[in-house]
């Protein structure tokens, strides 16, 4: 969330950076809205000296014998309207309160200007592409055609957008998790958490995805409302929460592995086939809290460990920068990493690589202190994916596939496999 006295003083300016997202900012109700507050907080404010002063006459007036009746009237009075007017100030507050939360996160400066992907910029790539004697298959093919990859008993358990693995393939998907997290903790300096898959609407507000995609989420009801997490960024960023993080323990790196649910409410009918796009999925996510002074650079150092990963992998990849309009909600700047999937004959996103600024810890209070000026000060938010863990499974069976439909296996990955080489039909 954006800092309302932003809005008070800067509007104008908020209007023009919210252009470069494609975001229009309702400036005409704002402005009544805050016109309206500073009213209702002048005459708030009034009544309340008034009622105190009322309340100081009323003791002297005790104390002498005077008759109070009159000024116990006086009194009541001023406390009904001090009632009927905090009702208006609330209204108001409340009012601006939702038009705020509505409100994404201003893009940095450095954020390409445009509406969709397309204008999405292209900032490096990695590897060579692959050219194969044969022509490539896709990971639903390969799979199904091995008998480990099955989409139809999964429908039958829990319907589309599911998918059952069995023996090696399930192995190697398992064996990419510790890989990654073993990476990331003894390479890179993150510490490895284990976090709940449930969580509270608070717990989803606080990293942006309540309320505007409260659709999207799958929902736990009982004694109380809980949701499955879109992804570990949720309850790893949540830990510092309502937090005063002393400035000698930043950086804070966090890494964890946990299944992510997502409803994919807004996007019917797209990339049904396979395990692209899944309710259900695996992460290894990577989450900083960062000084303001270096999330930049922190956001750089965390992109780069995830492009580690792909690179110990040997998988081509590229990295882009989003552009205004396709940025996350939260997002103040994002890079995207996107694999080659040879059975596409296209990149596709396997990581996106997040700098929050303070929007996150803003909603979540999550704060440091300056030691000069003994003040709390908001940190900075970042995550990315370290990688998507069943994405990662889907390009190495696609790179790494040969003209008999067999895998062979990355061979930093063989030793997670117990020495396995090559997945094939017996």
């Amino acid at each position: 969330m954006l800092d309302p006295k932003y809005f008070r003083t800067e509007i104008n300016l908020a209007c023009e950076k919210l252009k470069k997202r494609g975001f229009e900012l309702d400036v005409k109700t704002i402005n009544e809205l805050e016109a309206k507050r500073k009213t209702l907080q002048v005459e708030t404010q009034e009544l309340q000296n008034k009622r105190n002063a009322r309340s100081k006459d009323i003791g002297i007036a005790k104390v002498s014998g005077k008759d109070i009746t009159a000024l116990v009237a006086d009194m009541q009075s001023l406390i009904v309207q001090l009632e009927f007017k905090q009702v208006e100030l609330d209204t108001v507050l409340n009012g601006l309160k939702k038009i705020y939360e509505s409100v994404p996160n201003l893009p940095h400066a450095s954020v390409p200007s445009g509406i969709g992907e397309e204008n999405n910029l292209e900032i490096r790539r990695w590897g060579e592409i692959r050219k194969f004697s044969f022509s490539p298959k896709d990971h639903v093919e390969l799979g199904e055609k091995l008998g480990l990859m099955d989409f139809v008993r999964a429908a039958k358990i829990s319907g589309a957008r599911f998918v059952v693995m069995y023996g090696i393939l399930s192995k190697l998907q398992r064996a990419l998790t510790r890989f990654m997290l073993d990476v990331h903790t003894k390479e890179h300096g993150y510490l490895e958490v284990y976090v709940p898959n449930l969580v509270n609407s608070a717990s989803m507000f606080g990293t942006g995805q309540f309320p505007k995609f409260y659709e999207d989420s799958f929902h736990v009801t009982g004694e109380n409302e809980l949701h499955l997490i879109p992804t570990a960024e949720v309850p790893v960023t949540n830990l510092a929460r309502d937090e005063i993080i002393t400035a000698e323990k930043l950086p804070v790196k966090y890494v964890a592995h946990t299944p992510c649910y997502r409803s994919e409410a807004g996007s019917y009918g797209k990339d049904m086939r396979g395990m692209i796009r899944q309710h259900q999925f695996e992460k290894v996510e990577l989450v900083r809290l960062e000084h303001a002074s270096n999330s930049y650079a922190a956001l750089e150092e965390l992109t780069h460990h995830a492009e580690l990963i792909l690179q110990k992998l040997e998988l081509p990849y590229r990295v882009v920068a989003l552009c205004g309009g396709d940025l996350g909600f939260s997002s103040a700047k994002t890079y995207d990493l996107e694999v080659w999937l040879p059975g596409q004959n296209r990149y596709r996103e396997i990581s996106s690589c997040s700098n929050f600024e303070d929007f996150q810890a803003r909603r979540l209070q999550t704060r440091t202190r300056n030691p000069q000026t003994n003040k709390t000060e908001y940190l900075h938010t970042l995550n990315g994916s370290g990688l998507a863990v069943g994405r990662t499974l889907i390009a190495i069976m696609e790179n790494y596939q040969d003209e008999n439909g067999w895998i062979h296996i990355p061979q930093i990955l063989q030793p997670y496999v117990d020495g396995v080489t090559v997945i094939k039909i017996d």
